[in-house]
C-alpha cells in the first residue's frame, strides 16, 4: 500500500505539491477551507461579466511548464499561454502615457518619447537587473536554503554585489533622471508587496522576469492556471475535499501525523505538507509543545507585506484608452507608500492597477462592455481600521479619481459592483493580517528569513506557499512545492 500524504489548501502550492506527491506515488488527500481550488487565485462570474481575481499577471511559465513535465504531461495540452502587447500602459498625472514592452526596441523607441536622455540607461538598469538575476537565482529563487550545504551555491562576492545594502529607490534614482522612469521601476518592489522606499535594491531583479523574461496572460483567464493545476492532480489520482476546514495538525514525538478536520475526524498521514499562511501554520494549526516560544514569538513580529482593496466593476461601455493591464501612477510616490506601510491606512492618491481582460477576451464582458479588476495597495489589518465603514467610500473614491483621470461615464456605465478589502482576505484565506504576498522585504535580510519549506524539528511536515521562501506570486510559490519535495527526498 502506498504511503499517506494530507495537503492543507488547495492553492498554488498545495495543488503543486499535491501533483508532486501523487507522480511520485503516495497517495494524496486535499482538504480546502473554500469551496474551489486557487488560494488568492480566484475568478468571479456575475452578469455576463468575468474577472479573475488573484493574479493578473503570469511570469516564469517555464517553472508551470516543469511541474507538468515532472508529472508526465505538457503545459500545452492544458493551457494557451499568450504574451499582451504592450506589457502595460502607464498614466502619470501630468498627461504622460507610457506603453511597456518586453521587446527592448519598442520600449527605448516610446522612452525616448518623453525621457531621450534616459534610454541608454533603460538598457544598462535592465541588464543590471539580469545581472542580479543570474546571481540570485541559483542560489536563492532554486535553492531551499535549508541546510548548510545549501550555502555552499551562495557566493561571497556576489552577494556583496546585488545592492542588497541600499533600497530600489536610491538604486533607481541613480540610474535615471526621468521622474517618469524612477517611478516605473519603483512600481516593480510592490510585486511582492513591499515598499521601495524601504525593499533593498536586490528586488531591482523584478524588473527583468517581467521585461527581459516577459510577462504572459493564459488565453481565457488566469484562473484557468488553477483549474489546469486541479485537473492534472485529479489526474493523477489527488482526492480533493472542500468545504473542509483544517483544525489543527497532529504532531507527536515521531513528527506529522496527519490533520484534525473542524467537524473533528482524524485523518491520518506519514507526510503533512501546509499550503496554509505559514503564520497561521505556526501560531495557530500545530499544538503549542511542537513549536518553541522563540519561534512564536519571531513568527509574530515577522512584518507581512501589504494587502489589498479589490474593486470588480462590469461596465456597459469600453475605453480606448485601456489595453488588457493598465497603471494610474499617484503624484507623490514616497507619501503612498508611508501612508501604507507607516501610517497604516489607504492612500489619499492612490496608484490604481486596472486588468481590462475584455481587452484580449471579449466574451468576459457582454455587448462590447469592460471587465475591470481594480487594484490599489492597502496596509495589512490594523486595529485602526473599520474596513466597514472604509470601504463604501473608498470604493466610490476610486470611481470618482479614475472619471478624473480620463474614464469618462465610468460611474454611470457600471452594471456589476464588487469590493475585495483586507479583512475579505483574512477571512477567506487566513493570511497574517490580510496580507496578498506573505511577508514583506523591508529590510535587508527579510527575503532570506521566509519560513523554511520544511518546519525544523518536526519530521514530514512541510511548508509551501507565497508566505514561505522562496517569495509570493505563481512561479516562486511553484518553486516552494519543488523545495518542498527536494526536501521530502532528503529526509
Amino acid at each position: 500500500m502506498s504511503e499517506r500524504a494530507i495537503v492543507i489548501g488547495a492553492g498554488i502550492g498545495g495543488l503543486a505539491a499535491a501533483s508532486l506527491l501523487a507522480s511520485r506515488g503516495y497517495s494524496v488527500d486535499v482538504y480546502e477551507k473554500n469551496g474551489t481550488p486557487g488560494g488568492k487565485m480566484q475568478q468571479v462570474h456575475a452578469r455576463g461579466y468575468r474577472f479573475d481575481t488573484g493574479p493578473s499577471l503570469f511570469t516564469m511559465p517555464f517553472l508551470l511548464e516543469r511541474l507538468f513535465s515532472d508529472c508526465g504531461r505538457s503545459m500545452s495540452d492544458y493551457l494557451e499561454i499568450v504574451e499582451p502587447e504592450p506589457l502595460c500602459r502607464y498614466f502619470y498625472k501630468d498627461g504622460v502615457r507610457f506603453d511597456s514592452y518586453s521587446d527592448r526596441k519598442k520600449a527605448v523607441s516610446e522612452i525616448r518619447t518623453f525621457a531621450p536622455g534616459d534610454t541608454d540607461a533603460y538598457v544598462k538598469f535592465l541588464d543590471r537587473a539580469e545581472e542580479i538575476y543570474t546571481k540570485t537565482s541559483g542560489a536563492f529563487i532554486f535553492n531551499p536554503l535549508f541546510e548548510l550545504s545549501d550555502l555552499k551555491s551562495l557566493n561571497l562576492a556576489d552577494f556583496l554585489n546585488i545592492d542588497a545594502f541600499s533600497t530600489v529607490s536610491n538604486v533607481v534614482d541613480t540610474y535615471f533622471d526621468s521622474p517618469h522612469l524612477r517611478q516605473f521601476f519603483k512600481r516593480f518592489a510592490t510585486y511582492n508587496g513591499s515598499s521601495p522606499f524601504r525593499a533593498p535594491a536586490t528586488l531591482n531583479v523584478i524588473p527583468h522576469v517581467e521585461l527581459n523574461q516577459g510577462g504572459y496572460y493564459v488565453n481565457g483567464g488566469l484562473y484557468q492556471i488553477a483549474e489546469s493545476m486541479e485537473k492534472l492532480a485529479a489526474d493523477l489520482g489527488v482526492r480533493f475535499h472542500y468545504n473542509k476546514n483544517v483544525n489543527r495538525i497532529l504532531a507527536g514525538s515521531s513528527g506529522a501525523e496527519g490533520v484534525e478536520t473542524e467537524d473533528g475526524t482524524v485523518h491520518k498521514a506519514e507526510v503533512v505538507i501546509a499550503n496554509s499562511d505559514a503564520t497561521d501554520t505556526i501560531l495557530n494549526l500545530l499544538p503549542a509543545n511542537a513549536v518553541s516560544s522563540l519561534k512564536r514569538a519571531r513568527q509574530k513580529k515577522i512584518e507581512p507585506s501589504c494587502s489589498g482593496f479589490v474593486l470588480l466593476l462590469g461596465c456597459n461601455r469600453s475605453w480606448p484608452e485601456l489595453v488588457h493591464h493598465n497603471i494610474f501612477f499617484s503624484e507623490d510616490y514616497r507619501h503612498e507608500f508611508e501612508q501604507i506601510f507607516g501610517e497604516k491606512k489607504m492612500p489619499g492618491d492612490p496608484t490604481i492597477y486596472i486588468a481590462n481582460t475584455s481587452h484580449t477576451n471579449p466574451e468576459h464582458a457582454p455587448d462590447s462592455g469592460s471587465n475591470l479588476f481594480i487594484l490599489v495597495n492597502a496596509p495589512y489589518l490594523h486595529d485602526s481600521q473599520n474596513w466597514d465603514e472604509i470601504t463604501p467610500a473608498y470604493a466610490d473614491f476610486l470611481i470618482d479619481e479614475l472619471e478624473s483621470r480620463g474614464l469618462n461615464g465610468l460611474r454611470n456605465s457600471v452594471e456589476f459592483k464588487e469590493t475585495i478589502n483586507p479583512n475579505d482576505f483574512f477571512e477567506r484565506y487566513r493570511s497574517n493580517r490580510g496580507s496578498i504576498y506573505g511577508t514583506a522585504s523591508n529590510t535587508r535580510f527579510s527575503a532570506f528569513l521566509r519560513p523554511r519549506n520544511k518546519l525544523r524539528g518536526i519530521d514530514r511536515l512541510y511548508l509551501v506557499g507565497g508566505s514561505t521562501h522562496p517569495g509570493g506570486g505563481i512561479p516562486l510559490v511553484i518553486q516552494s512545492a519543488f523545495n518542498a519535495m527536494e526536501l521530502l527526498d532528503r529526509e
